[in-house]
């Protein structure tokens, strides 16, 4: 293998894989408590909460009186998922479906990195991103969503259909995925992958509807989040604590969310603040002149990067989605978005240390986890805004300045006219 482009032989996938097996050995001895992590245990959810949906799914309705059932009706295929492994015990089962998933992205991203053009970088950022996040990785179903928008992804430039369809699907797991979809290019790709998405969506959810009651509770649940004690605007709270903000933090809807005097404009302006990078996105569209191979990956990292960053909400498991979604750019040879994609490498080991190593300190709105979040945050702004740069400087200012022709300096003007003029 020559550095991390090229052709690589199969003695060269040697040590991307076997620092694959590595790692992920690592993460499953932590998520069997062979190794503890300090901090709050982050397999409880498997063992407490899903597994708890999984009783109630099996039963052939969904969790209409649990208000921390927030997910689209398709996720229920996630929760079941175990069931596929019964001789193993549930929480046991659902982190093995995470390996799987995860070593499914890890060869997909393989094997386009060996292709003609394309990179080895991707591969090598899912490695590390994954072990970056800690036990969290398997302990979330939001690994499997990853490797669906990621299939989506790599399969974008010879199928749009197949882009739209595991889009469409992804929605109906997470709703995010369908973010992938915001750099398709123009014209057929666009119609194609766009009809097949609303087409995917409304068939998975019709079946939902029609297998179970309850599909659609989660949308209220959704609605009445408030803002989380790791999210953006909660560096707000966790300032004013300190000057007398009379507020608290403490469980509500399934996280720890700041509850108090001024949270309902906070989250409004999170809101709005996620509708104006929407906007931002579609004035991109509608001003970009250039499509190339990578455009479409960009505009998915870029789009999620937004959504993410200006969430009421930013759980640990959510830098799993920048990981995919970033592996796919990298992936690409062209792609500019490596200062980004680094960044929010760069941002998942400090959300390791947020969570759940020094929750507490988060938490309690110390000076530690202040200083962990503003870190974590702030790689995440920086990342947002250098990626917007670089997808707006590909695809709108560089084939503009092409379209005007090399400018030429005033005084040179001059010199060449006043050569010109003189007689032989």
């Amino acid at each position: 293998m020559t550095g991390t482009e090229g052709t690589v032989s199969h003695d060269g996938l040697r040590k991307p894989i076997g620092l694959w097996a590595l790692t992920r050995v690592l993460i499953l001895l932590c998520v069997f408590k062979v190794v503890v992590i300090p901090g709050p245990d982050v397999t409880s959810d498997v063992e407490e909460i899903y597994q708890g949906w999984y009783e109630i799914l099996r039963t052939g309705t969904y969790p209409l009186d649990d208000v921390t059932w927030q997910y689209p009706p398709a996720a229920a295929l996630a929760i079941l998922a175990p069931a596929l492994m019964p001789f193993l015990g549930y929480s046991s089962a659902f982190f093995v479906c995470a390996l799987l998933c995860d070593a499914v992205v890890f060869g997909l991203l393989l094997y386009t990195g060996r292709r003609p053009s394309r990179s080895m970088r991707g591969a090598w950022l899912w490695l590390a991103g994954v072990p970056l996040l800690g036990p969290t990785a398997y302990s979330r179903y939001d690994l499997m969503v990853t490797a669906v928008a990621v299939a989506g992804l790599l399969a974008a430039l010879r199928s749009p259909a197949v882009l739209g369809a595991l889009a469409g699907f992804g929605a109906t797991l997470k709703v995010w995925p369908v973010l992938v979809l915001a750099g398709t290019a123009r014209g057929r790709a666009t119609v194609r992958s766009w009809a097949t998405a609303v087409g995917a969506t409304a068939g998975v959810l019709a079946l939902c509807v029609l297998a179970a009651p309850g599909a659609l509770a989660f949308l209220g649940f959704q609605r009445d989040r408030g803002t989380e004690v790791e999210s953006l605007g909660a560096l707000v709270f966790h300032v004013a604590k300190h000057f007398g903000w009379p507020g608290e933090a403490r469980m509500n809807y399934g996280s720890i969310e700041f509850l108090g005097p001024g949270v309902p404009v906070v989250s409004t302006a999170a809101m709005l603040l996620t509708f104006a990078a929407f906007g931002w996105l579609l004035v991109w569209r509608l001003r970009a002149r250039r499509h190339t191979t990578t455009t479409t990956a960009d505009a998915a990292f870029v789009a999620v990067l937004l959504f993410t960053t200006t969430s009421r909400v930013i759980s640990p498991q959510y830098m799993l989605w920048l990981v995919g979604v970033a592996a796919v750019c990298l992936v690409y040879r062209a792609s500019r978005m490596r200062r980004p994609a680094y960044l929010v490498l760069w941002a998942t080991a400090v959300t390791q240390f947020e969570f759940p190593v020094w929750f507490s300190h988060v938490s309690h709105s110390d000076p530690l986890g202040i200083a962990l979040l503003l870190v974590r945050n702030g790689l995440l702004v920086a990342a947002s805004v250098s990626a917007c740069r670089i997808l707006w400087r590909q695809t709108v200012t560089e084939p503009r300045l092409e379209a005007l022709g090399p400018v030429r300096i005033p005084a040179q003007a001059d010199r060449e006219k006043d050569r010109v003029s003189v007689p032989s």
